[in-house]
């Protein structure tokens, strides 16, 4: 089926809808930080999503089971492996979590990032 330039999806302009919560207890290492996600795109698949995430300080554990593109937009974070190696990423950097991380992500000031995700079946 063929595509057309009404197609494409502008997220400018775009009204998703924000979605806020607290992170489980026991997934929490410090703090207790606000986040929330707006996801502008998810595929038919649920495979593939696109959206913006924010959150307060604070650090908590992470078990990728999906790709994830990460674009900071505001703020720093600290991104650490299950054997301590750590990644601070500030405004400006661009990365990609491979599946199968584990570790930890500690919002060092308020951290915006946009994501796109990847889940495998």
């Amino acid at each position: 089926m063929s595509k057309h330039i009404n197609d494409i999806m502008l997220f400018s302009g775009q009204s998703t809808e924000l979605e806020s919560y607290h992170l489980a207890d026991e997934k929490l290492i410090s703090g207790n930080p606000l986040q929330s996600v707006q996801n502008h795109f998810e595929s038919p698949c649920k495979q593939f999503n696109v959206g913006v995430w924010q959150s307060e300080a604070g650090c908590w554990q992470v078990n990728y089971s999906e790709y994830e593109y990460c674009d900071i937009v505001e703020g720093s974070s600290v991104i650490s492996d299950s054997q301590g190696h750590s990644l601070t990423v500030n405004v400006g950097d661009k990365f990609v979590i491979p599946a199968g991380f584990t570790g930890t992500w500690e919002v060092i000031n308020h951290c915006k990032k946009i994501y796109v995700m990847f889940e495998q079946q």
